[in-house]
């Protein structure tokens, strides 16, 4: 039998992304959210899921350094990693699919620190969808200790 990849594939700006299905816990709607000051500019603030407060950034700032346009398919896809659990607000959360690891080109920009959590590339018929590593990716985030110093605050109070 092939290995394949099962990964939630979502859109940011006008690209297609994807994150390993193991990491993603679930995928809501954007309301709720409660802006917390003096975070970094791509953080939008907390919100609740099943009772736990989960940090909240738009991917769309870490990007492309530009906010979200922020309507009813925007979706917020809640994801796990050792460091902490995150939303990450995003266009369009598309669908759950199988990549044949045939199919999956590794980049040339990995050296490159500001990318280093693209894994891969996804060459499908006519999509090319950008893998992602969501736990390289929480930690190249500026002052991602600070929100986790924070949410370890806001965990014990």
């Amino acid at each position: 039998m092939v290995e394949t990849s099962k990964v939630v594939v979502f859109q940011v700006g006008n690209e297609e992304y994807a994150i390993p299905i193991r990491f993603v816990i679930s995928i809501e709607k954007v309301e709720g959210i409660t802006p917390i000051p003096h975070l970094p500019d791509y953080m939008n603030g907390i919100f609740k899921v099943r009772g736990e407060l989960i940090p909240v950034i738009d991917f769309e700032r870490v990007l492309y350094q530009r906010p979200s346009n922020i309507n009813e398919l925007t979706k917020i896809i809640v994801i796990h990693t050792n460091e902490l659990s995150l939303g990450v607000i995003v266009k369009d959360a598309k669908e759950i699919i199988d990549i044949p690891p045939e199919k999956i080109k590794q980049l040339g920009l990995i050296a490159y620190g500001k990318t280093s959590y693209f894994t891969g590339v996804a060459n499908l018929d006519s999509r090319i969808i950008t893998l992602i590593d969501p736990l390289k990716m929480v930690q190249s985030l500026d002052g991602i200790k600070q929100i986790q110093d924070f949410m370890a605050a806001e965990v014990n109070t």
